[in-house]
């Protein structure tokens, strides 16, 4: 913790002794549920799955998240359950490798292998030089992104934009695997269904991304037109994966190990990746995990057991962060993590008015032990119930 006044940091170091001292064990008591998944189901193929010759620990991924998916939550997401994870969108752009900003993106400091770096730009010779500088720096994967739809980065012709533009897609894909080949390092890449409606053309990109030796593929079921509005479909990533023989994984609305076990079912993917319902509730991949191997939902985790992770997440992403930054960035976290709970409206209004690190802690400490005494476990969370289409969803 940052030494700002004496009594504070100790009764800190004091307190955080003390909280990652509480045994957890009664945290993933099973729920009864329904049958067990029957053996040749599409979510129960549970055997070991490759990227390249790395073996995974599941078949349950954590998206890249701008902005999200630092090092801590990354090491946080792989700590509870996620089989992969991939890190924050880095630049291809040479004259920004250096700065802060890039630097933390590209930070992975006692992170669990593979280490997978997603690498974004719109010049075939520029991203190839971007894959061989983080393969040297680290990386054991490079993920190519052409499935961010933000504006700032579409504009500039990249993430998804370039699925516009096939020919430069596809050089690009193929550029970046030549650069990595010779390192032995594998190329994955993300993408959306296509640009718009009448534009879906995952599928065509798929079979020639696969032709230029990419080993991956993870396709978001929405198009770069609807943003993150309405649902995500699944139609399209079924038949992206029955167009290429390397894995498919299929992203986007997953919010729950029951919508996990549809779209597995749905589209026939290797594999799913969650990204926005994990904000605040990075359990839900070893729930998804267990889930599918089991056929049985894990209990909510006890409060305890979130007052420790969130407390030691923040002193990860201080570490990252620095202390002045890190209070602030650290906000939208906390935000996450207590949203829907009693009380959590009123701490996300004092979290917002901290700018000291110690103060920060200490009031998710001390909101957290106040709510253990009033609850177990944390709330379970929203089911969603599909209506007759898939990917058309009400939350229960």
């Amino acid at each position: 913790m940052m030494k700002t006044h004496a009594g504070s940091w100790l009764e800190s170091c004091l307190i955080f002794q003390h909280v990652n001292a509480w045994a957890l064990a009664p945290a993933i008591e099973p729920f009864a549920t329904s049958a067990l998944i029957p053996h040749d189901h599409p979510a129960a193929r549970l055997s070991p799955m490759h990227i390249g010759h790395h073996a995974l620990a599941n078949r349950v991924f954590a998206a890249p998240m701008a902005g999200v998916t630092d090092r801590p939550f990354r090491v946080l997401c792989k700590r509870l359950g996620a089989g992969y994870a991939v890190s924050e969108m880095v630049t291809s752009r040479p004259e920004l490798r250096d700065s802060l900003k890039t630097s933390r993106r590209a930070n992975h400091e006692g992170e669990a292998a593979p280490i997978a770096v997603q690498i974004a730009g719109t010049d075939a010779a520029m991203m190839a030089e971007a894959a061989r500088y983080n393969v040297a720096r680290g990386a054991q994967i490079i993920d190519i992104n052409m499935g961010c739809p933000a504006k700032k980065v579409c504009n500039k012709w990249a993430g998804s934009a370039l699925m516009q533009d096939e020919p430069l897609a596809v050089s690009i894909a193929a550029a970046v695997v030549e650069a990595c080949a010779p390192h032995g390092v594998p190329v994955t890449l993300k993408m959306r269904t296509g640009w718009a409606a009448g534009q879906r053309n995952a599928p065509t990109l798929a079979r020639a991304f696969e032709a230029v030796g990419v080993q991956m593929l993870t396709v978001h079921g929405r198009t770069r037109e609807q943003g993150y509005s309405g649902r995500a479909e699944y139609d399209t990533i079924a038949e992206v994966k029955r167009s290429v023989g390397i894995p498919v994984v299929a992203n986007g609305d997953i919010d729950s190990p029951q919508q996990a076990q549809r779209v597995l079912a749905s589209t026939g993917a290797d594999a799913v990746m969650i990204g926005r319902a994990a904000q605040g509730r990075p359990w839900i991949f070893r729930e998804v995990a267990h889930f599918l191997a089991t056929g049985q939902l894990l209990a909510p985790p006890l409060v305890v057991e979130v007052h420790r992770l969130l407390l030691d997440h923040l002193q990860d992403h201080y570490g990252l962060y620095g202390h002045h930054a890190g209070v602030r960035s650290a906000r939208k976290h906390v935000a996450w993590y207590v949203h829907g709970l009693p009380g959590g409206d009123a701490l996300r209004r004092d979290i917002n008015t901290i700018d000291d690190a110690d103060q920060q802690w200490l009031a998710v400490h001390h909101y957290f032990k106040e709510l253990a005494q009033e609850m177990d476990r944390m709330p379970a969370a929203a089911v969603p119930v599909a209506n007759e289409e898939l990917g058309r969803e009400t939350i229960a």
